[in-house]
């Protein structure tokens, strides 16, 4: 997964020009209150003219949500809820979700939907009444080489509205998460097959060498939990290669449900992430119940919004993976950090897991299509910077003849350091956890765990019925998705979000340590560490020590 050419550059650039500094808001003017959703301009973005009045939009509303200091120690003490006592507790109240569609109709907007738990207010209209409802300008603009349209100056909301509305997405499509699997060769079989590398095999992987490697042959499977995955447009191909694969290695048939977030998709290029990611969180799983696909119109920010809020507010599926992100300071600028937080505090909350890839450029965020080479800007990926998502790194798995565990080390393009814009939660804080870097500022830092990503020693994936080679940390997030698949299946699905769980056995045999090679700027060190995070499971042995 990375980033499309200039956007991170941009990023940066934008946040030097409009003086935005982590953790501050703008203050609000006259009778005007700020949202999280800050002016997209600056170098690297050229201004052009007006965006004609006429122009359709569909913008998001994200509600604010209540008690979060209370909501942030209930996660961390591993409570659980459903999802109408999170209604109760934190959400927005009905009152205040009326009140903003009640706006937005005033306003000469269309209110639509409503996400399930009311944390997104969606609502479509001309570009002329959205300016005017967000007191906002947006324009043409040219982003490198790409045209699109953003919001000039940030978006606010009357004062009335300042405490109800935290954010508004959908003011630019020059910002979008991106995705890419990274295809070395082509696979001539669907066994794993291995080659002798210096002290161990190097190989190409099946879902049962996975199992093997990590130690989750004697583990429960995933048979009793649903997963899910998200995803974007026609995923029609996507289930017949999952097919394809299940009857190429012998694995059980998984139902499959599509949940469309809105209206349905053409596009097929992101076919071979979502091929990686329904195969092998399925086959680490070795099965699930259920796997659900949260499929997005759009790799926009505003699209990928409402499928995270749908599948807390659903609370159907015990934890998901994400295999995409994108510079952290573009999901900042935009407001969706804000929106996607709220909605991954709620799946924490409710017991839910979020895994998501934490980049394949090394310390740095993609700003050019190079994938798999530590360089770019630094910066770390979002989603996986959420402090509620489990943020997955990538390592280089070496197996032994029989195909057993031997050693690992950190994948060069494996995806860390500290973020600029997400405080440390509660569970990674002190006892060494987290580098330096981040703990001297109190910062979130990447990633937790890791797992194989490197495409030389990656996954066997049939994409449009054909086995391919391929890696990245787009295959390590979709494998933690497939060993916790087997832990909450072990415990009745009676396990509370990950991240507390996982740092609460750092140390331990639940984890190999992986202490050799470094991802750019940050070694593999004894403990935890920005290249490899507390390190890789021994899935056997984490099922029986999680509490």
């Amino acid at each position: 997964m990375g980033r499309r050419a200039t956007a991170g550059a941009t990023a940066l650039a934008c946040l030097a020009a409009t003086g935005v500094a982590a953790g501050t808001a703008q203050a609000a003017t006259g009778s005007w209150a700020a949202t999280a959703t800050r002016a997209i301009s600056g170098t690297g973005i050229t201004d052009g003219s007006a965006l004609s009045a006429a122009t359709p939009m569909r913008v998001e509303v994200a509600m604010g949500l209540r008690n979060t200091s209370t909501l942030g120690q209930d996660i961390a003490a591993g409570k659980t809820m459903s999802v109408a006592a999170f209604k109760q507790r934190f959400g927005p109240t009905a009152t205040k979700i009326r009140a903003v569609k009640s706006y937005l109709t005033s306003e000469g907007l269309a209110p639509t939907a409503t996400s399930p738990s009311g944390l997104i207010v969606t609502a479509t209209g001309p570009a002329s009444a959205v300016e005017a409802a967000f007191n906002t300008q947006i324009e043409d603009v040219t982003a490198g080489s790409a045209g699109g349209f953003a919001n000039v100056t940030p978006a606010q909301v009357p004062t009335d509205l300042g405490s109800s509305v935290a954010a508004v997405l959908g003011l630019n499509d020059v910002f979008s998460m991106s995705r890419a699997a990274l295809h070395p060769a082509a696979a001539s079989n669907p066994a794993s097959s291995c080659t002798l590398q210096g002290v161990g095999y190097l190989c190409d992987y099946n879902p049962k060498g996975f199992q093997i490697a990590y130690d989750a042959t004697g583990a429960p499977t995933g048979a009793k939990t649903t997963e899910a995955i998200f995803a974007e447009g026609d995923l029609t191909q996507v289930v017949k290669d999952l097919r394809t694969e299940e009857t190429a290695n012998q694995m059980p048939k998984v139902p499959v449900a599509i949940d469309r977030t809105r209206p349905a998709s053409t596009d097929t290029s992101g076919a071979d992430e979502w091929d990686l990611d329904t195969q092998y969180s399925t086959g680490m799983a070795q099965t699930v119940k259920n796997l659900r696909l949260y499929d997005a119109t759009s790799m926009s920010d505003s699209d990928l919004a409402l499928g995270f809020a749908d599948f807390a507010g659903q609370d159907q599926a015990k934890a998901g993976s994400a295999s995409f992100g994108e510079c952290e300071a573009l999901a900042y600028l935009d407001g969706s950090m804000v929106a996607d937080d709220e909605s991954f505090a709620e799946a924490a909350a409710q017991g839910q897991t979020v895994f998501a890839s934490a980049g394949d450029t090394g310390g740095f965020c993609t700003v050019a299509p190079t994938n798999g080479v530590p360089a770019g800007i630094p910066d770390v990926e979002y989603p996986a910077a959420s402090p509620y998502v489990v943020a997955v790194g990538g390592t280089t798995l070496l197996s032994g003849s029989d195909g057993s565990y031997d050693e690992e080390a950190a994948w060069l393009a494996g995806g860390g350091g500290p973020s600029y814009f997400e405080s440390a939660p509660a569970w990674q804080a002190g006892d060494g956890v987290i580098g330096a870097i981040g703990s001297a500022a109190g910062l979130r830092t990447l990633p937790d765990v890791s797992m194989d990503a490197d495409p030389n020693s990656g996954a066997n994936v049939y994409v449009d019925g054909t086995p391919e080679t391929v890696g990245g940390t787009s295959l390590a997030s979709p494998l933690s998705l497939g060993v916790w698949d087997r832990m909450e299946s072990g415990h009745a699905n009676k396990l509370p979000f990950a991240s507390p769980q996982l740092y609460a056995l750092n140390g331990s045999a639940a984890f190999h340590d992986v202490t050799l090679g470094d991802n750019g700027p940050y070694p593999a060190t004894p403990g935890y560490d920005l290249a490899t995070g507390i390190g890789s499971f021994d899935v056997g042995q984490a099922e029986s020590l999680i509490k």
